[in-house]
């Protein structure tokens, strides 16, 4: 068997799409929007949009935190993987991007279960620790990390302190077109990756693995860890 060409990876992707993903008109007018807007394409595949959807269901999650909205299509898939009553706290630093993820959210008709907090997750993932460390707020069931990636180090920290024992994490972007592995590189943003799967290895308060993936999006990867 031959190694996989980006023809071949992506025809795969398209068959897994077609065959356990289908077609979604909110999902994919949430792409479109985003497009027309000029935002980053660089949303999740839609495979990778379902996993999120069942690591929600599978971990039985009611309180998601998202780091890192765009417009709102992982958003969904999330929002969709929680009970009625539940609840995703997504954080965004464009206004723009919010404004957006917002109208696609109501149009996917689970806009009343997201809260959108406007700024940096830096500055914003503070303001989430005094309720639940009061009792007001019940700790998060499952954070997902894909924001800035330089802040990866930052957002893990907070994943941990806003969780609790079984809590499931996910980090997008974890691979980088194989650049992960190259010790010299000076992309800040593949050695914030690399500073964060470093702190995930080292780090007693997770246990973790990361896969290289293959999909609509190119060669890159996930890290999925829980908090202990």
């Amino acid at each position: 068997m031959s190694d996989p060409t980006p023809d071949v990876w992506r025809r795969v992707d398209a068959y897994l799409t077609d065959t356990l993903v289908g077609h979604d008109d909110a999902l994919e007018r949430a792409v479109a929007e985003q497009r027309a807007a000029g935002l980053p394409a660089i949303e999740v595949a839609p495979v990778n949009g379902k996993l999120l959807h069942l690591m929600a269901r599978i971990s039985g999650a009611r309180r998601v935190l998202e780091v890192g909205t765009l417009g709102a299509y992982s958003t969904i898939w999330l929002a969709r993987g929680i009970p009625g009553d539940g609840r995703v706290v997504t954080i965004e630093a464009e206004p723009r991007n919010a404004e957006l993820a917002r109208a696609n959210l109501d149009r996917a008709g689970v806009g009343e279960k997201v809260e959108i907090r406007l700024g940096r997750g830096a500055d914003v993932l503070p303001t989430l620790e005094g309720p639940i460390a009061g009792g007001e707020d019940a700790p998060f069931d499952l954070v997902f990390i894909d924001a800035d990636k330089e802040s990866n180090t930052i957002y893990l920290d907070w994943a941990a302190r806003l969780g609790r024992p079984g809590t499931v994490v996910i980090v997008d972007n974890t691979v980088r077109a194989g650049e992960v592995a190259n010790p010299a590189t000076e992309s800040a943003q593949v050695i914030g990756v690399q500073r964060g799967l470093e702190m995930l290895g080292r780090d007693p308060r997770f246990e973790a693995t990361a896969i290289q993936t293959l999909d609509a999006k190119g060669y890159d990867g996930i890290a999925i860890a829980l908090v202990v």
